[in-house]
């Protein structure tokens, strides 16, 4: 028996607006699985759209956003324990625990109730090993990660050297995984747009950021004294304003490399999303290319059918 809803799809698919809106027909509270909303400091390019949490007058209370600084490591237990903090709070107040999200580890984490330990960084383990292809790292991944069967990224550089940091450290030290005294068992909805939409969609809303204070945002994080470095690492839209903002490359090369990227960023998500289908989880997915509305009701009548505890 389902105890939660969890909403996924790629970036710029609705989820939020989706979340908030059932979290006001069901008495829910909302738990983000965003690995940049955490940090306190990004609003416009973590896509961090408060309005959307205000329904009918009502404001949709939310966890997991705005919870550290990005002076400070997040890492996947971070997240763990945040998260599942929250989803106690939530039952504990006899609401409904909606999970809206797309950082496929988090989901990863949550839906497979693991918790992966602090596994400290090894920047000469790091230096040694990003030279290599994308595709020798990726085949290094699959053959060291035999032994322990974690679950990875496989399509981004960065991931895999942290793929192979963590297994070299799991070689060497004690077990990484343990389990995490939660049972989250959530009705799962997917939010699907065609690929011509999705990057509308995508385009759309980068003009609007833009438009809207993110060069200003990322601008005012460098005055702050946050490096380019780790504006670099945040990737996306703190990544190409900051090589802006630096002399790197042009507004409008920035911009163009920039809107690539997110479109890259979506499909990774898809693919992300088909391995937990192939993982063995009903994803019930919903075409987002129709009007909100129509969305809501399909939303509504698929957690009748298939979520008993629930009702109107």
């Amino acid at each position: 028996m389902h105890n939660s809803i969890l909403i996924l799809g790629a970036t710029a698919s609705g989820k939020t607006k989706l979340a908030a809106n059932l979290a006001a027909q069901y008495n829910g509270e909302i738990i983000s699985a965003d690995s940049r909303q955490v940090y306190k400091e990004l609003i416009i390019g973590a896509g961090k759209d408060y309005d959307e949490y205000i329904v009918n007058e009502t404001n949709i209370k939310y966890h997991v956003i705005d919870v550290t600084s990005i002076e400070n490591t997040y890492y996947l237990k971070d997240f763990v324990l945040d998260a599942a903090n929250a989803f106690e709070q939530i039952i504990q107040c006899k609401k409904l625990p909606i999970i809206c999200g797309g950082t496929g580890l988090y989901l990863d984490a949550l839906l497979k109730n693991l918790e992966r330990i602090n596994i400290p960084e090894n920047l000469d383990f790091r230096k040694s090993i990003e030279h290599e292809a994308i595709e020798t790292l990726r085949q290094r991944v699959l053959e060291k990660n035999k032994t322990y069967n974690f679950n990875f990224d496989l399509l981004s550089k960065k991931r895999l050297i942290r793929a192979l940091e963590i297994l070299d450290f799991t070689e060497k030290n004690a077990t990484v995984f343990t389990q995490k005294n939660i049972d989250i068992k959530p009705l799962i909805l997917g939010l699907n747009c065609n690929a011509g939409i999705r990057r509308k969609k995508i385009t759309e809303r980068l003009k609007y950021r833009l438009n809207t204070g993110l060069i200003e945002e990322v601008e005012t994080l460098l005055k702050n004294g946050f490096t380019k470095d780790k504006l670099l690492f945040l990737g996306l839209e703190y990544k190409f304003m900051a090589m802006y903002l630096c002399g790197k490359i042009s507004m409008t090369e920035a911009e163009n490399k920039l809107e690539i990227a997110i479109h890259q960023f979506a499909k990774r998500q898809a693919t992300w999303f088909r391995k937990m289908e192939r993982d063995g989880f009903e994803i019930n997915w919903i075409d987002a290319n129709q009007d909100f509305e129509t969305i809501l009701a399909e939303a509504k009548n698929i957690i009748t059918l298939k979520f008993l505890p629930v009702s109107s």
